[in-house]
C-alpha cells in the first residue's frame, strides 16, 4: 500500500500498537533487478513489515543526473508493491531519509553493504530511539548503473 509521507508517523505508531516490527530501507529502486529483490528479501527477514522510503522522481534528478529516473515514482512504487517482500511505500523528495526515519522509526533500518555507520547520516538518527542498522551485501555485478550501461552497450 502507498502511504501518504504526511501520515506516515500515524500510521507506523498503529502498526507498533499491533506489535509489529518495522523495517525500513530507501532509495530509488529505478530498474528493479535480481540485486534488488535480493536486498529487499533480506531486509523483510529481519521484521513484520518492510516499508520502502522512494525517491521522488525530482530526487532521483538531483541524486543521479537529468536522464534519470528511467520509470516514474508511480511506476517504480507499483513494481515494489508488486514484489513479495514489500508492503508499504512512501515517497520522499529529500536528499537523505533522515526527515521520513524520524517520523517512521523503524525497529530496523536496512541499508546496502556498500555503506557504513559512519558513512549513512541516517544511522544516528535510528540509533538515538534504540533502533538498529543493519547492513546487507551488495550483489555484485547487480545494478541499475550496469542494466543501463548493457543497454547503452547494446543500441551501439
Amino acid at each position: 500500500m502507498l502511504i501518504d509521507k504526511k501520515n506516515a508517523e500515524r500510521f507506523c505508531d498503529e502498526l507498533r500498537r499491533q506489535v509489529k516490527k518495522i523495517v525500513f530501507t530507501n532509495g530509488c529502486f529505478d530498474i528493479i533487478h535480481a540485486g534488488h529483490v535480493r536486498y529487499l528479501t533480506a531486509a523483510k527477514n529481519f521484521g513484520d513489515v518492510l516499508i520502502i522510503g522512494l525517491n521522488t522522481d525530482e530526487s532521483v534528478r538531483r541524486l543521479k543526473g537529468a536522464s534519470r529516473p528511467i520509470n516514474t515514482q508511480a511506476d517504480r512504487a507499483e513494481v515494489l508493491l508488486g514484489l513479495k517482500a514489500v508492503d508499504h511505500v512512501i515517497y520522499f523528495g529529500e536528499q537523505t531519509a533522515e526527515n521520513l526515519i524520524g517520523e517512521v522509526k523503524p525497529a530496523v533500518y536496512v541499508k546496502g553493504g556498500d555503506y557504513t555507520l559512519e558513512t549513512l547520516p541516517e544511522a544516528k538518527i535510528v540509533q538515538s530511539y534504540g533502533g538498529r542498522v543493519e547492513l546487507v551485501n551488495l550483489v555484485a555485478g547487480k545494478s541499475t548503473t550496469n542494466v543501463i550501461e548493457k543497454i547503452l552497450s547494446e543500441k551501439k
